[in-house]
C-alpha cells in the first residue's frame, strides 16, 4: 500500500500530469454539453399559430352589441302637431267614449278599429312607418283611399288608410320613421277630412294603438286575455243588436276590410 502511494506521489510530481487531468476534464464536460444540446434540438416543438402572434395574453373577448329594441311610434314626424280626431272603439269603455268612436257611413254607424289622426290646422302631413318592417300591401281602395299594410315581428301588422302620394310598394323594406305617404281623405269617413287612419293588428285582431305607443312589440304578447274579453263583449253586443230597439252598431263590421 505504501509503495502504491509512493508511485502516485511520484506521478503527480511530474509537470505534465496535472494539466493533462484538467484538459481531460474540460473535454469531458464539453462533450456532455454538446450531447445535451443535440438531444434538445431533436424535441418537436408545437406549431405556432401566426394569427395569434402579437395578441395580448389577457386580451378580453369582444362582447356583441345588443340590438336596439324599437318602440311603437305614432306614424307622424311630429306627434305634437297632430291630434286623435277619432279614437279606437273599446267594447269595455263607457257609452260616451264608445259613441265618440263610431264612424258614420251611409246612415249607419261602425266601430272604429283604429285611430284617426289629423293635423290641428286640418292640413296634410307626412305619414311615417310606426315600426320597421316589410310592406305587404300598397294599393288604392275605393272606400278607404290608398292603403298600406306593413308586416312586423310577433304577428303584428300596422295599417295605414286614407293616404295620398304613397311612396312605397308591396315588397319594400321600410325603417321606423320613414315617410311612406301623406295624409289624405277617403269615402268611408268623410267627416274626418284630411287624416290618416292607423291600426295595429296582433294576429289579425285590432288593438287600441294609443295603449301601445312608446312600448315594444313584446307588450302586445299580453293581449290574449284582452282579446278574450273583447270577444265576450262583442258577443253581448251582437245579442243586443238582434233587438230592433237596440242602437248599438254591429261589432263584426270594422273600419278596414281584409
Amino acid at each position: 500500500m505504501k509503495e502504491e502511494n509512493k508511485k502516485v506521489s511520484k506521478l503527480f510530481r511530474k509537470r505534465w500530469v496535472v494539466p493533462s487531468i484538467y484538459l481531460f476534464s474540460a473535454a469531458l464536460i464539453l462533450t456532455g454539453v454538446l450531447w445535451f444540446q443535440s438531444k434538445t434540438n431533436d424535441i418537436v416543438q408545437p406549431p405556432v399559430d401566426e394569427a395569434k402572434q402579437g395578441t395580448a395574453v389577457n386580451e378580453p373577448e369582444s362582447v356583441p352589441v345588443q340590438q336596439v329594441v324599437e318602440q311603437i311610434a305614432m306614424p307622424v314626424l311630429d306627434p305634437n302637431a297632430v291630434e286623435i280626431a277619432k279614437p279606437f272603439y273599446d267594447f269595455s269603455a263607457p257609452a260616451e267614449e264608445q259613441e265618440a268612436a263610431l264612424v258614420s257611413y251611409n246612415d249607419e254607424y261602425y266601430p272604429n278599429k283604429g285611430v284617426d289622426i289629423a293635423m290641428k290646422n286640418g292640413e296634410s302631413f307626412d305619414v311615417t312607418a310606426s315600426l320597421s318592417g316589410t310592406v305587404i300591401k300598397a294599393e288604392k281602395d275605393p272606400l278607404f283611399g290608398y292603403v298600406v299594410h306593413i308586416q312586423h315581428d310577433r304577428g303584428v301588422v300596422t295599417v295605414y288608410q286614407s293616404l295620398q302620394d304613397v311612396q312605397v310598394k308591396t315588397g319594400d323594406t321600410v325603417k321606423q320613421g320613414q315617410v311612406i305617404a301623406k295624409a289624405g281623405t277617403n269615402e268611408f269617413n268623410q267627416e274626418a277630412g284630411v287624416h290618416v287612419h292607423f291600426e295595429i293588428r296582433k294576429d289579425g285582431q285590432a288593438v287600441n294603438p294609443v295603449a301601445y305607443f312608446d312600448q315594444p312589440l313584446s307588450a302586445l304578447e299580453n293581449k290574449e286575455q284582452q282579446t278574450e274579453q273583447q270577444e265576450t263583449n262583442q258577443n253581448k253586443t251582437n245579442e243586443q243588436q238582434s233587438d230592433p230597439s237596440s242602437t248599438v252598431p254591429d261589432a263584426s263590421i270594422g273600419m278596414a276590410r281584409t
